[in-house]
């Protein structure tokens, strides 16, 4: 009986590590392959998403000239300025109202994409412009690889130009694995 319970529970270690192996091998395959059909049935960007965030509209601003040489992209902006505010940014620009979507259920940048993600899909977006600030890219970038990865979304990202301080490994490193539980879960962890 004893060698039958060593047995066992060394067979369910060697189970828990195979599971883990695979879980791990699922996640780092899974993504690219969904990115890599996502860019082959949609080489080039179906719509712009702008995550908001600096109180003095320079995204916007950015946005709203990029979006004057696309003319036929829509544009959703995830948070950031009042809609009023927003609305006068791109219309000076001369974009019309009609091509904004305007969405402030996010609260941060993991729930810029969750909150945003089902929308694309919907409108079998598969590829987007993604547009920040400079040193919000690399989070940015990060956080679209797993949520818009796992969903089957490319994006091509932007930077607008900024003079501030890159953003800390850890708060890349804590959004990474909101980002996982969000796929496996359904959760953000906005509330950590």
């Amino acid at each position: 009986m004893g060698i039958w319970v060593k047995l066992s529970t060394r067979q369910l270690k060697k189970y828990l590590i195979l599971a883990a192996i695979t879980f791990f091998l699922t996640l780092v395959l899974f993504i690219p392959i969904r990115l890599a059909i996502a860019f082959h049935q949609a080489p080039q960007p179906q719509a712009i998403l702008m995550l908001g965030g600096t109180a003095l509209g320079e995204r916007e601003t950015f946005t709203a000239e990029f979006a004057r040489w696309y003319p036929s992209l829509e544009i959703w902006v995830s948070s950031g300025l009042t809609p009023i505010r927003t609305r006068q940014i791109f219309r000076a620009s001369g974009i019309p109202d009609r091509r904004l979507h305007l969405d402030y259920r996010a609260v941060d940048t993991v729930t810029n994409f969750t909150t945003l993600v089902s929308d694309f899909k919907h409108r079998k977006i598969q590829h987007i412009y993604l547009i920040t600030s400079q040193e919000h890219i690399p989070r940015a970038r990060a956080i679209a690889t797993i949520v818009l990865g796992s969903q089957g979304i490319a994006f091509t990202s932007l930077a607008v130009p900024s003079d501030q301080a890159k953003e800390s490994v850890l708060s890349i490193l804590r959004d990474i694995a909101r980002s996982i539980l969000w796929v496996f879960t359904g959760y953000t962890g906005a509330s950590i």
